[in-house]
Order: structure tokens, then sequence, then C-alpha cells
């Protein structure tokens, strides 16, 4: 095989990452402010696999309206799920506090991480430009 890893992939992957990470802490947000409500059901993002099978120059959201703005939504439709295999409250809701607070430190560290190699990669582009003077 000849997979080649360009600049334009690496940027790309990152950004991705970001994205997930973003997601995440959304959905785990929204399920710790709804902690005490009854029949609530803890949902979960799962779309790692499908972000990474999207190409570098992903899809757009159509803009039909001028005031309508552009670019990537946060959580793709249909990619939130509810949350399988955890306990229930006798109010119907099954959000654990302890799980989401998790969630938000590993999204956090994995945000962290990607913003840190981008950090890194703009620094050399930085260091090449600054030399050629």
């Amino acid at each position: 095989m000849n997979d080649i890893i360009t600049d334009r992939s690496i940027m790309s992957a990152l950004g991705r990452q970001l994205t997930v990470a973003v997601a995440k802490q959304s959905v785990a947000a929204s399920n710790l402010a709804n902690l005490d409500t009854p029949n609530y059901r803890t949902r979960d993002v799962s779309f790692d696999e499908a972000l990474n099978q999207v190409l570098p120059g992903g899809e757009k959201l159509a803009v039909t309206q001028r005031g309508h703005l552009t670019g990537q939504p946060a959580v793709p439709s249909g990619e939130l799920e509810d949350a399988e295999g955890l306990a229930t409250r006798r109010d119907g809701n099954n959000v654990q506090l302890d799980r989401e607070l998790l969630h938000m430190t590993r999204a956090a560290g994995d945000f962290t991480a990607a913003q840190t190699a981008l950090s890194a990669k703009f620094r050399l582009v930085r260091y090449a430009i600054n030399e050629s003077k």
C-alpha cells in the first residue's frame, strides 16, 4: 500500500478530533443538565468511525437563505443514541454523574491533544517562514 500522509490529511484528522471532542463534551454537558429530569435517557455520541470516513473536504451545510450560517454541525444528525446498560432510577432517569464527568474529562483530554498537535504544526510553519527571511 502507498498510504501517503500529507499535511492536509494530518490537519483534517486533527480537525475531526477537535469536532468529536467538542460534540462529546456537549452531549455529556446536556446529560448533566438533565440529571434530575424525570424519564430522561442518557445520550451518547458514537460517530468516530463515521467522521474518519469523511473526506477532508467533507459535505457542507446547504445555505437556502441569506441569513444562514455555513459550516459543519457540532453533532451530525442521527449520530446520538441512548446509552445502553445504565441503571434506571425510580424517576426513570438513568444519568450517572461520575460517568458523565469522566466522559467530559476524556473529551477535554482529546481536545487538548489535538490542539497541542495543531499548535506544534503551526510553530513549524512559522519557523520555516522566519528562517527563509
